[in-house]
């Protein structure tokens, strides 16, 4: 079980989650990267990628289900690509770092030193992994109603038609559409190690920051900027 002052760090976390624990000890397993356990005794601390493992399966079958009911008329490859936009890596990495999910990760020495906690491959798995701890202590309706919520903007961005498209074409299109404005997007953080990079790139409408994104590149980076300020713009 989680120490007291742990006790005290996951209610925080409950609380950006929006999601109370009948057992907080899956919560925290869901913040314990393998990092941090395989720099322990073997065996005695359990990781995430179990959870993880369950998270994503819960959460591909959430999503399928809400866009089949949705959307009746997609045929099965528009359905496919749109459930791949949503669920897609750089989507629940994002989603994870505005709720300060990495702030919260249990990871080993090296891989925090490292840029680990702004990692998208160890975000989007930490977010599943949550996924997969609602899902085991509050049942498939608690987990549903939790990825339903946290990723309402990306279903929006479906639900009008906005998926597998170039993000970045598409703000301008919008953006210049009714206006003149220039759009400037900038490179504003990197972190990890050289052959692991992640890129944090801002997108500014006429000097208004509308999105930021972050990518394994520049251009995946600046895509998920964009992303992000198409729901700007749609909220």
């Amino acid at each position: 079980m989680p120490s007291s002052r742990r006790a005290d760090t996951l209610t925080a976390v409950c609380g950006k989650l929006g999601v109370e624990f009948r057992n907080p000890a899956l919560l925290e397993q869901a913040l314990i990267h393998s990092s941090y356990a395989n720099e322990r005794k073997a065996g005695l601390i359990d990781h995430n990628e179990r959870l993880e493992f369950l998270g994503d399966a819960v959460l591909d079958l959430v999503i399928g289900d809400y866009l089949f009911r949705k959307f009746p008329a997609l045929p099965e490859g528009e359905l496919t690509k749109a459930r791949a936009t949503v669920v897609c890596e750089q989507t629940l990495a994002r989603r994870a770092r505005e709720l300060e999910v990495g702030d919260y990760l249990k990871l080993g020495k090296g891989e925090a030193a490292s840029g680990g906690r702004e990692r998208i491959s160890i975000l989007a798995d930490a977010f599943e992994a949550i996924i997969g701890a609602i899902y085991l202590d509050g049942g498939f309706d608690a987990a549903s109603r939790f990825v339903l919520t946290q990723l309402e903007a990306d279903l929006a961005l479906v639900e009008r038609g906005d998926y597998a498209q170039d993000y970045k074409t598409l703000l301008q299109e919008i953006i210049q559409r009714n206006s003149s404005h220039k759009i400037l997007y900038e490179v504003v953080g990197e972190s990890g190690p050289d052959h692991n990079k992640t890129f944090e790139v801002a997108v500014d409408v006429n000097g208004d920051r509308l999105g930021v994104g972050q990518g394994r590149n520049k251009k995946e980076a600046e895509q998920n900027a964009a992303r992000q300020a198409l729901q700007e713009l749609q909220a």
